[in-house]
């Protein structure tokens, strides 16, 4: 993301301009956003003309308009961030108080005012315009006829496309039909690997399937790259790691993501540190009960005796539409830091920050045991009986 503009005043109020380069920044852009901020961009609007004789034409054309944000909706596979609004500036072409959806989009600025620029917004300002974050890790997640390519950014997993072939089934005088298959199945994974994976940027790409699928995929490709000198493969074929998963849909890549030779292999990556501090957080869940919790309360009282050593906390929490709500939020994060405690934002969109959202996305490994914590919850439980 390429910071254009920007000024906040010291009491946080102030506005930023933003130009999206990268898939990743329009989520940024997502998380930044909240209702009640107020967004100005370029943008396409559909005008009625109505002549002094009565005939009417319809025209479009571009304008720059000023919304007043009330509803944000995502596209992850469209690449898009729709955000809706009333007009707050005179245009003319639209009325003040006019609605209308400005689309943000890769390459295009848009300005971004808000009333309070809060620690995690200017937070996310700062990760979305280091140019170190971008998406450095792919993955294929395979099994016989079916196969997913999906693209693993410091913030989500993106599935850049599935691939569906029937394949003949191996019987005796039949085997031609089936190994016709499965070259024209691995040949489409292999087009779709050179598509969607930039190997200037990405630094491991995951193979992982059920059985030898993946071993004799891997073989495939490497005799095609040899036989028709494509040096893409050759000279990023290091870059391949071939991984065991239980089966070859979409959400096995959780399970690959937790393998410890992953871990390894992509250990300077934000999501690699993350799948980390979830499992040191299950672990301790486990072998010591009384220094992990999770929920707003148990964080909360936590938090007042300054326990908290790792604070897991889903960007989810953030958009919360009750703005005091985000705030306490906020106030957490801000003052786990100021205790000297670390702070982990976990994406909604990553495998390890859904997996945290089943722990109503906050959760925190303390520095000391707390086992009156689960005494209150006891006493509480016998208070409703």
């Amino acid at each position: 993301m390429k910071l254009v503009h920007k000024y906040v005043d010291r009491d946080g109020k102030g506005d930023m301009s933003f130009i999206p380069e990268e898939m990743d920044d329009i989520w940024h852009a997502y998380n930044l956003i909240t209702e009640g901020d107020v967004v100005r961009a370029s943008t396409v609007r559909k005008v009625n003309l109505e002549s002094s004789t009565g005939s009417g034409t319809t025209f479009r054309t571009r304008t720059t308009l000023t919304v007043s944000v009330e509803s944000i909706d995502y596209d992850a596979q469209g690449c898009k961030l729709r955000v809706k609004g009333r007009n707050m500036e005179e245009n003319e072409y639209v009325k003040m108080g006019c609605y209308h959806t400005l689309d943000l989009v890769l390459n295009r600025k848009f300005t971004l005012m808000k009333m309070h620029w809060d620690s995690v917004a200017l937070e996310r300002v700062e990760i979305a315009c280091n140019p170190t974050q971008s998406a450095d890790v792919a993955a294929v997640i395979m099994q016989e006829g079916l196969a997913f390519v999906c693209l693993i950014t410091s913030n989500m997993t993106l599935m850049r496309t599935k691939i569906d072939v029937s394949i003949p089934r191996k019987r005796k005088g039949f085997v031609q039909q089936y190994e016709k298959g499965i070259s024209k199945f691995y040949d489409t994974i292999i087009q779709a690997i050179l598509r969607h994976v930039n190997f200037d940027v990405v630094k491991c790409v995951l193979v992982a399937s059920p059985g030898f699928v993946k071993d004799q995929f891997h073989e495939y490709m490497i005799q095609q790259a040899i036989k028709t000198d494509n040096k893409v493969i050759l000279d990023n074929k290091a870059k391949f790691m071939l991984i065991h998963s239980t089966t070859g849909f979409k959400h096995s890549l959780q399970d690959v993501l937790q393998d410890p030779a992953v871990v390894n292999k992509i250990a300077d990556t934000k999501a690699a540190g993350e799948v980390k501090a979830l499992e040191q957080f299950y672990t301790t869940l486990q072998c010591e009960p009384a220094k992990a919790f999770y929920g707003k309360k148990h964080i909360e009282a936590a938090n007042e005796s300054q326990a908290i050593e790792t604070l897991l906390i889903s960007d989810s929490l953030f958009r919360s539409q009750d703005v005091n709500l985000r705030k306490e939020y906020v106030k957490i994060v801000d003052s786990v830091r100021e205790s000297g405690g670390d702070v982990k934002i976990f994406s909604s969109l990553h495998p390890s920050g859904e997996r945290l959202e089943q722990l109503t996305g906050l959760a925190a490994i303390l520095r000391f045991p707390m086992p009156e914590l689960d005494e209150d919850d006891e006493e509480d439980s016998e208070t409703e009986e």
